[in-house]
């Protein structure tokens, strides 16, 4: 169980980081989700009270490193330095290279893995006066095996990876652990909008037959933030039903 931890899970408004939020707190943590707008931020504190959930939501652009440096001087004004953290938020300018503006390739980088700098190094200081705590970044499939027309997507998430090893080398002994989740293809309102065909193709490649849940991945977050994981640090765990085996 993880009663009396606080996580924060950005970009909780939605998809995977709702689900990671919910399953945190199912697990009784304190949960504290971010989105890009006060609405977005309104919507997750219902979202989690409607879940019997205690926490909130709070306003956060990852991509902009004042709104991170305000978001978490707040939060630990109000409850303390996190001892989980979850960096969930991204986005995507997919395109072929001949065609991608320097603007998508920076942006997808700011938001996907300078984001996770910011986050962890606003995290770190807490996390190691305290002795414990967990990170646990998203990447994707994608960054093992790469994508035509993901480029920018592909380099920032296997960039994350890099990171979280380097990232738990330095705070093991701390008692600090840094993990990465790297889901397949999941269930979303992207892939909920394809045509049969696309569909198909789409499953075609996974070996369990099915397109993965939000839930897969938040079972799979919950865990490495779980006491049960605390000898697991600088992994990547791959959750795609096959597509992509090491």
């Amino acid at each position: 169980m993880l009663d009396k931890e606080l996580a924060l899970v950005t970009g909780a408004s939605r998809g995977i980081g709702r689900a990671i939020a919910l399953e945190l707190g199912r697990r009784g943590a304190k949960v504290i989700g971010t989105a890009t707008t006060e609405q977005g931020a309104a919507a997750i504190g219902e979202v989690l009270a409607g879940a019997g959930v205690q926490g909130r939501g709070v306003v956060l652009d990852v991509s902009n490193a004042a709104s991170v440096e305000r978001c978490f001087k707040d939060i630990e004004a109000a409850e303390g330095t996190p001892s989980i953290l979850v960096n969930n938020a991204g986005v995507t300018r997919d395109g072929l290279l001949m065609r991608m503006s320097s603007e998508d390739w920076q942006s997808v980088l700011d938001t996907d893995l300078t984001s996770v700098y910011r986050t962890c190094k606003a995290v770190i200081r807490g996390m190691m006066k305290a002795r414990r705590g967990r990170i646990v970044n998203i990447a994707s499939v994608v960054a093992v095996m790469g994508n035509a027309g993901q480029g920018n997507y592909a380099a920032a998430k296997a960039g994350m990876i890099g990171f979280s090893k380097s990232l738990a080398r330095e705070v093991g002994s701390r008692g600090i652990t840094v993990n990465v989740v790297a889901p397949g293809f999941i269930v979303t309102d992207m892939t909920d909008a394809l045509n049969a065909q696309t569909r198909e193709a789409l499953l075609g490649q996974v070996p369990l037959g099915r397109l993965g849940s939000p839930e897969d991945v938040a079972h799979a977050v919950a865990f490495l933030a779980s006491p049960e994981a605390g000898y697991v640090t600088g992994e990547t765990l791959h959750v795609n039903g096959g597509m992509y085996m090491i």
